[in-house]
């Protein structure tokens, strides 16, 4: 057993705890005052509903790129059947 993806992982972890240890201050804000600013219900409600435009933007888009691969790969497999020759 290679010793490599070991130590690969356990660098991952540490940097997943240095990553987690330096965001910790932000998470830990006193009297409703973050990153952000002061929160309070109109912040947390605008960005609950800027995460829900995010995810149906990104579904959109994606949903797009995939539906231009497919059809092109659909022309692609017209155009490759009508060059086959009768067998």
């Amino acid at each position: 057993m290679s010793r490599r993806p070991t130590i690969r992982y356990l660098l991952f972890a540490v940097a997943a705890v240095a990553t987690y240890a330096l965001a910790t201050p932000g998470a830990l804000a006193a009297d409703g005052v973050g990153v952000w600013g002061r929160t309070d219900d109109k912040v947390v409600t605008y960005w609950g509903f800027g995460v829900m435009i995010f995810f149906v933007l990104l579904v959109t888009v994606l949903s797009l790129i995939q539906i231009r691969t497919e059809s092109r790969k659909e022309r692609l497999r017209a155009e490759l059947e009508r060059l086959r020759p009768p067998t």
